[in-house]
């Protein structure tokens, strides 16, 4: 296997101006310095992918909950949280240029890794069904077109625009973030008809006893684009630069996701969400129901907003699971599809949201140890001999693991998310402590 970017897998930049490198996608190997993209079309990659409807759900929950101001300051902290978790894993992407399988080979063994990138690739394809079945829900009760159908049409489609690959995903990025801003505005102009800003910052929330803490709506945040947060060597991997990686993710967060649940949590200060303890934020109803050219362009919407969170997850997952079977990512993406199109239009996919958000909480331990393993400690000195199994990777994601569920159940007024990297943290460097005497020894 291919372990070298331009002689070297610790690249800090690479000439710009070369030639790329046409359809290859590089799902076994890091990019090389001839393919690597321009800043603007790596950020594009990732600037639409949190502007999505879901977000604008997710940020209309955390204000219902909490209230405008409060209901910010956790978008504000989640995103910060992001930002830095997401940045520190994406500098090492374009600094490297090995996606996220390939990175975990240095933290977890060349035999561990398997597991580690196994899962989240697994996740991340659940969430392209959650989505794809969602674009029939939607659709069917926006619109009244049959769920079922409307789920399989927009199935094909995303997984035939994931197809072209990381150039098709800049350029729905780069159509799916406007779109979002022109609607979410439109929305909030039809909002203030019946109240004002006056009224929305004065909002005091409306979920009363059964309001979520502080820390449950940064977990909120902080889980809803951790996943492929934590896989995003897989797009910024294409950076010429670590820096340039880092800057890249910034679109995403915390420029993009802060955007489109703030417009989310305005919407049900506002008072304009049809149904803010249950589905937050969603602004879609209001398009449609105000009739005219808004119909057409909200049902595009639809297909833009949610297929630009389908393609990059089924992106994430093909690439993933190409690297662990040896297979190119294509043919992966139609057979990975294939299974999510089909659980969306069993309807299966409904059941999916509370374990893939409760597997989320589970994530965050993963790209602590390896922001640690490969960008923190080799500055100290510490520097792990390869191995097939690094256990004291595994023994820190379950300590993280463990820690965050125990706040869940026993602690819910802290952040579950913040715990498991904490705990994640502190057992990792303790254990690379003793390792490292032991090898003096």
């Amino acid at each position: 296997m291919t372990t070298e970017v331009a002689a070297s897998s610790d690249v800090d930049a690479v000439t710009a101006g070369a030639p790329e490198s046409g359809t290859a996608e590089y799902e076994n190997e890091p990019v090389p310095a001839h393919a690597r993209r321009s800043l603007t079309s790596v950020a594009a990659v990732w600037l639409g992918f949190p502007m999505i409807l879901t977000c604008a759900v997710f940020g209309g929950l955390v204000v219902y909950s909490l209230g405008f101001w409060r209901g910010m300051l956790a978008i504000a902290l989640g995103n910060a949280v992001l930002t830095g978790y997401v940045g520190a894993l994406s500098y090492l992407a374009g600094k490297t240029g090995k996606n996220f399988a390939l990175t975990a080979i240095g933290t977890f063994g060349w035999q561990g890794y398997r597991a580690v990138s196994a899962f989240l690739a697994t996740v991340v394809i659940g969430w392209f069904a959650f989505q794809t079945g969602l674009t029939g829900s939607v659709l069917a009760g926006s619109a009244g077109w049959d769920a079922r159908w409307t789920a399989l049409g927009a199935g094909i489609c995303y997984v035939a625009v994931t197809l072209i690959g990381i150039r098709a995903l800049s350029v729905i990025g780069l159509v799916a973030a406007p779109l979002y801003l022109l609607l979410g505005s439109v929305a909030i102009v039809l909002a203030l008809r019946h109240s004002t800003l006056s009224d929305a910052l004065e909002y005091s929330g409306g979920a009363g006893v059964t309001a979520m803490s502080m820390g449950a709506a940064v977990t909120l945040v902080v889980a809803c684009f951790i996943d492929s947060g934590t896989m995003t060597a897989d797009f910024t991997r294409w950076s010429r630069s670590g820096r340039q990686g880092f800057w890249a993710s910034g679109a995403a967060f915390p420029l993009g996701n802060s955007v489109a649940m703030v417009i989310g949590g305005v919407i049900v200060a506002l008072g304009a969400a049809r149904s803010p303890a249950t589905d937050g934020g969603n602004f879609l109803g209001a398009l449609i129901d105000t009739g005219g050219w808004l119909v057409p362009v909200a049902i595009a919407f639809v297909f833009v907003n949610l297929g630009s969170v389908c393609t990059h997850c089924l992106y994430n997952g093909a690439v993933g699971w190409s690297q662990l079977t040896g297979h190119k990512m294509r043919p992966l993406a139609v057979l990975l599809g294939s299974v999510g199109v089909l659980l969306a239009v069993l309807g299966v996919w409904s059941q999916f949201e509370q374990w893939l958000t409760l597997l989320g909480v589970v994530v965050p331990p993963i790209g602590t140890v390896l922001i640690l393993d490969q960008l923190v400690l080799p500055r100290f000195g510490f520097v792990a001999r390869e191995s097939a199994i690094r256990w004291e990777a595994f023994g820190a994601w379950a300590a993280g693991a463990a820690a965050a569920l125990a706040a869940h159940l026993w602690a819910p007024q802290l952040s579950d998310a913040l715990v498991a990297m904490v705990a994640a943290a502190l057992v990792f460097l303790a254990a690379r402590r003793v390792a490292r005497k032991g090898e003096r020894v």
